[in-house]
């Protein structure tokens, strides 16, 4: 049974760090691109960061300087490490899984419907 957990939330004053975790089980995370994406309140869902089953990463172009995004195929887990949170940050993190066996590259991070298997996500709340 494929199951994909997030963790890693939490309220966190702003300026400071989180490191939101993306676990799955059921199958070998190896060959899938991994997405990270966030909705906040009465706004819509975007794509926070990505990284392809090669490595290759991607973010949104306001965030860059503050995500970082790692993969750990053994432990079957992807990291996203956000640094100088603002409480426009606050929303809810999830993470999406797609089998990418085509392209060791591939990494959409706009295009939420691409993914295969979701998590339910993890609530991140920046204030002071």
């Amino acid at each position: 049974q494929v199951q994909v957990v997030e963790s890693g939330g939490g309220l966190v004053q702003p300026g400071g760090s989180l490191r939101l975790s993306c676990t799955t089980s059921g199958f070998s995370l190896g060959v899938y691109a991994v997405g990270w994406f966030r909705q906040a309140p009465g706004k819509e869902r975007e794509g926070v960061s990505c990284v392809s089953s090669a490595g290759s990463t991607s973010y949104k172009d306001s965030m860059e300087d503050r995500l970082t995004i790692s993969r750990d195929n053994a432990k079957n887990t992807v990291y996203l490490q956000m640094d100088s949170l603002t409480p426009e940050d606050t929303a809810v993190y999830s993470c999406a899984i797609v089998n990418a066996y085509w392209s060791a590259n591939y990494c959409p991070l706009s295009n939420y419907d691409s993914y295969t298997y979701y998590g339910q996500g993890t609530q991140v709340t920046v204030s002071s």
